[in-house]
């Protein structure tokens, strides 16, 4: 189910000329972007195009670096990395509620951590769990938070096939209950295909490509009608099929 035309015309995101320089050099040059609420949208490029530093900004994460233009994005935001990012001396419960607050904050944290499949383990320590697990964990300390704006850095790049697999059928249903706006950095262009609805690829600090993916979930690596959009993203990163 997709998000309803209205929900889609009023942006979560809105970028203006924005521009990030570090070390006199420039990463992002001028980037005009919306990303509409609700919407689920990959962002590819090759390493060192900018891709992290666009999720900082957005995140707010970049206070140090040099910079220009206007930037909009909710109140309510959660980021997660490719390191899950548990403290080891919280039990995970814990973890998911840290830096929240209220009466009714641990329910909501074992709720999430139903929604994640990790029912149960509220009590665990961070290292009696599988690298999936944690992964599971920092997801359900994004949704314990109730975000406008999920944005997410390679969170299944140190997974192996088979978990990450099962982390993107996690993240689409957990999108498809809770219609955060979702922004995913990710360098798999398969992965890009099979999970967003939009695809830019980021090229020498703007926009190179914005490519809308205009086929019904869930859906499947192998699916041929997919092809076309694999060789238009694979052509916008500079990459020939018997390359990729």
């Amino acid at each position: 189910m997709a998000p309803n035309t209205e929900q889609l015309t009023r942006p979560a995101v809105r970028l203006r000329s924005l521009t990030r320089s570090f070390a006199g050099r420039t990463v992002l040059d001028g980037i005009d972007l919306d990303l509409p609420a609700g919407q689920f949208t990959a962002l590819l490029g090759h390493s060192g195009s900018g891709k992290s530093t666009l999720l900082r900004a957005i995140a707010g994460l970049d206070h140090d670096v040099t910079g220009s233009g206007r930037l909009t994005a909710p109140g309510r935001v959660s980021v997660v990395f490719q390191d899950s990012r548990l403290l080891p001396w919280r039990r995970v419960l814990d973890n998911v509620l840290l830096g929240t607050d209220g009466k009714d904050a641990a329910a909501k944290g074992r709720s999430a951590l139903a929604e994640v499949g990790l029912a149960g383990r509220e009590r665990a320590w961070p290292n009696e769990l599988s690298g999936g697990e944690a992964q599971r964990a920092a997801l359900a300390r994004s949704l314990v938070r109730e975000p406008e704006l999920l944005l997410a850095d390679e969170p299944f790049g140190a997974l192996d096939a088979l978990t990450r697999i099962k982390m993107h059928n996690l993240l689409r249903e957990l999108w498809e209950r809770h219609r955060p706006s979702v922004l995913l950095v990710t360098h798999d262009v398969d992965e890009a295909i099979v999970l967003a609805d939009r695809v830019l690829v980021l090229d020498q600090g703007r926009i190179g490509l914005d490519l809308t993916i205009d086929r019904p979930h869930p859906r499947s690596y192998r699916d041929p009608l997919l092809g076309e959009y694999r060789e238009r993203l694979l052509a916008a990163l500079g990459v020939t099929e018997d390359h990729a």
